[in-house]
């Protein structure tokens, strides 16, 4: 190698899923949206089966290594890939890339062995039921599952092996997300031959070892499921064993359809494909296909769940005994308890509430009958127009009715639930001005690429991780409610049920979800306020660059309308939210709720549409078109 001048690798670049710089933060929060779910989906599923004694079977046994496998893989590459997204840097060492590979390895494999063994113990508790807590004993279930692992850890140790004795000392760009081993086969400037044969050796053997075992079992259990004369029975032994059969179609498909070939007909596009399937979402669809499709985890949740409630119950009776009362309704108190300003209030709010509807849902209306206005710019206001169309309606309906009732209650269920809609959809809004932020960076910063960078995909993919990340915000915070135990006061200072004023009629303590409030409003508005101006920054750069003044009136006419919307909301829910209990003001918290839950939903259409040729270009058509005589 010195006389060819060669020089040895020490560390690989990894191009990862596309070179495409725009569609780096679109991937980043999907994959750390699908990371987080499987992370906290298979801890819940190890925990339950833990904690339940009805899961205390060699069936859920399995099925918790099958978790702990998923989540241990997923952690392998998945924070390596966000922390590329995030740093732009794409380099891994040697060293890393090895182990990499070699722990990707061992828990592909353990999970072949793991899912036959599973295969197995269907069989026996499906032929042989009377003989199965004779024949599934802990000891049996120990010695497959770690039989599994050492199995893995051996095929993964030789492909170590002989990636060790192979020379890396020319190209190290690995066109991949991680090091795969077909890709450092092209890599080596070695011969690969006896490398690439014990790859497609080991790899066939453990696939069709383990392949071979899965039908075997399942023969033996058609077999006998053929026999029952039951249609009851034979429907129960199906659906036992089809959330395994699900799981094993899936994940032997794509691994055996990947790796079953050596690298010289190794097809790099289809491969990342298919790794995306099976790295990235077999981990989530494993979770969903084992608790959608099985009564006893349903339950054994369900169970939990009630035992947590009954806990809580039984506080309250505590509770109770020492004088308090379980509060199971609560009153609002509306804007004012003067009975003179009651009608004006309710012509006035009914008022705004029908404009807001009416012109949300016009330009819902409007911007999907209208051909000019399907682009990635209108769907984003679509989506908006939607969601202040929602916001509106979570409250508005029952403060208009309260007006006319002389006891404004709402029950404790109902509260929860108008508080969840409330923050997911205030939330999600949040993050959707954030994402038509970006949309107007990039038609303005980069006009040439705007349609490239903001394809159908990528505008659907943001929509989703705005609503995505208001349910998390929103679940969090009503999680935190549902612990809290209301035994006093219920009589909630507001016109809507707000979280401040349900956080101080608690008995209990709640420093952390004051804590947690201040925290998650606080960063989703800091992100998000940044991503706004960020893009503004640069906005206005490329805006001071155009020479001619028509071009920058233009510029920034197509950015008015979002600065407004997005001033007016930012700061009248910072100005709501990002503040101590300590210093909150009722009647302060009144006269800003109205702003952003009943005002800026009607301004919202109207900033759009008055500000916006294309849009009033739109409704002058529409106008004209109905009234033109048929």
């Amino acid at each position: 190698m010195a006389g060819r001048n060669s020089s040895v690798v020490t560390e690989f670049i990894l191009l990862g899923l596309t070179d495409s710089p725009e569609l780096n933060t679109v991937l980043f929060v999907l994959f750390l949206v699908i990371y987080l779910i499987t992370a906290a989906g298979n801890g819940w599923v190890m925990a339950l089966i833990l904690a339940s004694a009805q899961l205390h079977s060699p069936r859920y046994f399995f099925l918790c290594q099958l978790a702990f496998l998923d989540f241990c893989y997923s952690s392998v590459f998945i924070p390596k890939m966000l922390v590329n997204y995030m740093t732009g840097q794409t380099v891994i060492s040697y060293l890393g890339c090895l182990l990499q590979y070699s722990f990707v390895s061992m828990l592909l494999t353990t999970e072949c062995f793991l899912l036959a063994a599973m295969a197995y113990d269907r069989y026996v508790a499906i032929c042989h039921p009377l003989h199965y807590r004779g024949l599934m004993t802990p000891t049996l279930c120990i010695y497959l599952v770690a039989a599994s692992y050492l199995l893995g850890c051996a095929n993964s140790l030789t492909h170590l092996r002989s990636l060790l004795s192979l020379s890396f000392c020319g190209p190290n760009v690995i066109n991949h997300y991680f090091c795969d081993i077909p890709l450092l086969f092209q890599l080596s400037c070695s011969d690969t031959q006896y490398s690439e044969v014990l790859f497609s050796v080991l790899s066939g053997a453990t696939s069709v070892t383990t392949f071979l075992m899965v039908v075997s079992s399942y023969l033996g259990i058609l077999r006998t499921v053929l026999k029952a004369h039951s249609t009851r029975n034979i429907y129960k032994a199906f659906s036992t064993c089809a959330s395994h059969l699900t799981v094993v179609t899936l994940f032997y498909g794509t691994v055996i359809f990947t790796y079953l070939g050596t690298s010289s007909r190794y097809q790099q596009d289809r491969a990342k494909i298919l790794s995306v399937f099976y790295t990235l979402l077999l981990p989530i669809l494993n979770l969903l296909i084992y608790s959608v499709r099985n009564t006893e985890a349903k339950e054994a949740m369900a169970r939990m769940i009630m035992r947590k409630i009954f806990a809580q119950l039984q506080e309250k009776n505590h509770m109770a005994d020492v004088n308090f009362t379980i509060v199971t309704e609560f009153i609002l108190l509306g804007l004012t308890d003067r009975a003179e300003l009651k009608v004006f209030l309710f012509v006035l709010f009914m008022l705004i509430y029908m404009i807001s509807l009416v012109g949300n849902l016009g330009m819902l209306f409007l911007i999907y009958t209208t051909p000019k206005l399907q682009t990635p710019m209108y769907h984003f206001l679509s989506c908006m127009s939607f969601v202040d169309a929602c916001c509106s309606s979570v409250f508005a309906p029952q403060m208009l009715l309260n007006f006319f009732v002389e006891w404004n209650t709402i029950s404790y269920s109902a509260c929860i639930v108008q508080f969840f809609f409330l923050a997911s959809l205030l939330t999600t809004e949040g993050l959707l001005l954030a994402a038509m932020a970006y949309d107007r960076y990039m038609a303005i910063v980069n006009p040439l690429l705007y349609t490239v960078a903001m394809t159908k995909i990528v505008c659907v993919a943001l929509v989703i991780g705005s609503c995505v990340g208001g349910v998390i915000n929103s679940l969090t915070h009503t999680i935190g409610l549902l612990k809290l135990s209301f035994c006093g006061p219920n009589v909630i200072h507001h016109f809507f049920c707000d979280l401040p004023p349900l956080l101080k009629l608690s008995c209990s303590d709640t420093s952390m979800n004051e804590l947690l409030l201040l925290i998650f409003t606080g960063v989703i508005a800091i992100i998000t306020f940044f991503t706004v101006m960020i893009s503004y920054v640069f906005i206005v750069a490329a805006i001071l660059r155009i020479r001619s003044a028509a071009g920058r009136q233009r510029a920034f006419s197509t950015c008015a309308s979002h600065l407004t919307a997005v001033t007016l909301f930012y700061g009248s829910v910072s100005f709501s939210y990002i503040q101590p209990s300590s210093q909150y003001s009722l009647e302060q918290e009144k006269v800003v709720s109205v702003f952003y839950t009943l005002v800026i939903p009607m301004l919202n259409p109207l900033i759009y549409s008055l500000r916006n040729k294309e849009v009033k270009d739109a409704v002058k058509r529409a106008v004209e078109m109905k009234c033109v005589p048929c």
